[in-house]
């Protein structure tokens, strides 16, 4: 972190990330939040560390107690199955960030690929732990084939629309964000 306009900018995705996570889409079988549009969007709007860092706050003030996620806060939330999305989207972010910041000026089509590339690890890391949680803690475990289903087919199409969102986005703020962050082009 190099200034006051960084901690202000990872603040406001921090916020925003919190902020998210109560935005729900009511769509039909799996509503979902915007808690990934904001991951998203700090990855390629912040770049990888910055965005990174703003998750991570997140993460930390909700497991210090703040219900600041969708589902209450504490530490014993590391115990939810579902807790491996968030861990997800920490690392999606800086993926996200990291491949979007590779080239000086990226192309929509770089950038779309990137929200799909932090998309798949955030998925990855989310049904991985998912299994680990009912395998190991809850004591009832989940076929591969419903696991698949549940944590994937049926929640994934929100997030995908949510890609191409952030990509718009994205590549719409370009001219703002590189004054932003100092000169760095998206």
């Amino acid at each position: 972190m190099k200034t006051t306009r960084d901690l202000c900018l990872i603040a406001l995705f921090t916020a925003l990330i919190a902020a998210g996570a109560f935005i729900r889409i009511p769509i039909p079988v799996v509503p979902f939040t915007l808690q990934f549009l904001f991951t998203t969007l700090a990855g390629l709007l912040l770049g990888a560390k910055r965005g990174a860092i703003s998750v991570a706050c997140y993460l930390v003030l909700g497991l210090i107690g703040l219900p600041i996620f969708s589902e209450g806060g504490g530490i014993f939330y590391v115990f939810k199955p579902t807790f491996g999305y968030l861990i997800g989207f920490l690392v999606g972010t800086f993926v996200t960030g990291a491949i979007a910041h590779r080239v000086e000026s990226p192309s929509f089509w770089r950038i779309l690929l990137a929200c799909f590339s932090g998309l798949i690890i955030v998925y990855a890391c989310g049904m991985v732990y998912y299994w680990g949680i009912c395998e190991f803690y809850v004591g009832e475990g989940i076929g591969v084939g419903a696991l698949f289903l549940y944590c994937f087919v049926l929640a994934v199409p929100g997030d995908v629309v949510l890609c191409i969102l952030s990509a718009i986005v994205a590549k719409r703020l370009a001219p703002v964000t590189v004054k932003l962050r100092g000169g760095a082009h998206l």
